[in-house]
């Protein structure tokens, strides 16, 4: 089993950046593909990137793709989750995920293991 406690986030101005970052427990950090989702009030939670147990096959959405960069530390059991250029439209609650069955996963239902969630708020 997986407990994944998130750190970052916060308030910030439109076209600022947030580093999220996610520390797993246990010694078997290394076998989980790692994801970040989001959602915004109203809305589904919706699927943003995802890094294979290695780092080597990364995924992201269209949405965020050229701002956001997903990367992992395996020494240190944490994945981060890079933020640049915000947006109002970004704002919303961000959550990490671990699955130990899937290479890359991009839909929330593969994921067995969430983290707590954290706010995000880009202000215009």
């Amino acid at each position: 089993q997986v407990q994944l406690v998130q750190s970052g986030g916060g308030l910030v101005q439109a076209g600022g950046s947030l580093r999220l970052a996610c520390a797993a427990s246990g010694r078997t950090f290394s076998r989980y593909a790692m994801g970040w989702f989001r959602q915004a009030p109203g809305k589904e939670r919706e699927f943003l990137a995802a890094v294979s147990w290695s780092g080597a096959i990364i995924r992201y959405a269209d949405s965020v793709k050229g701002r956001f960069t997903i990367s992992r530390d395996n020494a240190k059991n944490t994945v981060y989750l890079q933020m640049n250029s915000l947006k109002p439209e970004d704002t919303a609650v961000y959550y990490c995920a671990a699955d130990r069955t899937t290479v890359v996963p991009t839909t929330k239902d593969e994921y067995d293991y969430w983290g707590q969630g954290t706010q995000v708020t880009v202000s215009s």
